[in-house]
């Protein structure tokens, strides 16, 4: 009886992993024809001007107190937990340069990535995903209307253009957070505290930080719009994609965030 009971786990275990395998292979697949279409129908339909400023209220200004308080306590904590440790080597004056390279190189884009990755991409999933279930995406292909250009690239531009833009601001609310924690709190010598920021943070580690967060933002919209559109099962069905989607987006950035690094990383030694 052990015998075929593990077997039988085992070949349950190896069914799943493949089913999952291949469901990751499907979607990545249909988030690379969503794009395709997003781009073609980019240069081919001007987006409607009142859709997209729309789009660029409620991703971009709506989300500007959550990337704010996000910014804020991640650059206090970490100026407090990088204080206390270097307070043993004696270098607390390196403490900015520390907070200022974690925050805008990895912290910063993938704290406010995650944090999109949940408002935004959990709002366009499932005001895609009801419209797809009440019928209401059938009626713009009956009224002659590209649900891919009307729907999908607004979004998809919004959050390209505003994920940089909105880790810029998380960014400074951290800095600015840790700076006046460790020069007014701790009394750190403001030069030292300066000097050390300039001589190890510069334009190429702020770059690429916000590098990072065009193809953050891209997925958010890719993966969000890709799992409204294929919504089904009624208002349950709005839950389930709204769920999927933020796993699902959430997970490519961290995977996103690891290859840019190395990508740059790399660049960053041949140059």
């Amino acid at each position: 009886m052990g015998a075929p009971f593990a077997e039988s786990a085992f070949e349950g275990v190896i069914r799943y992993a493949g089913r999952t395998a291949l469901r990751g292979v499907l979607a990545v697949g249909q988030i690379t024809c969503l794009l395709t279409n997003s781009v073609r129908a980019l240069f081919s339909v001007t987006p409607r001007r009142r859709v997209l400023v729309v789009q660029l209220y409620r991703i971009g200004f709506l989300s500007l107190p959550v990337v704010i308080l996000t910014g804020m306590s991640t650059g206090l904590v970490l100026a407090v937990q990088v204080q206390y440790t270097l307070d043993v080597f004696n270098a607390e004056s390196v403490t900015g340069a520390m907070v200022y390279y974690a925050l805008v190189s990895q912290l910063g884009p993938v704290l406010t990535g995650l944090m999109l990755a949940g408002r935004v991409g959990s709002s366009i999933a499932a005001e895609i995903g009801t419209m797809k279930v009440t019928e209401q995406i059938d009626a713009l292909r009956v009224m002659g209307t590209d649900p891919i250009a009307y729907l999908v690239v607004p979004r998809l531009l919004a959050c390209v253009l505003l994920l940089p833009m909105l880790t810029a601001v998380g960014n400074f609310a951290g800095v600015k957070g840790a700076e006046w924690l460790c020069l007014h709190v701790w009394q750190i010598d403001p030069a030292a505290y300066q000097g050390q920021i300039e001589k190890f943070v510069g334009v190429w580690e702020v770059s690429a930080g916000l590098i990072k967060t065009l193809f953050f933002g891209a997925t958010i919209a890719l993966v969000a719009c890709r799992r409204g559109l294929r919504t089904e099962g009624g208002s349950a069905g709005v839950g389930v994609a709204c769920t999927e989607g933020v796993v699902a987006a959430s997970i490519l950035i961290l995977v996103e965030n690891f290859v840019l690094t190395v990508i740059f990383q790399e660049i960053r030694a041949v140059l």
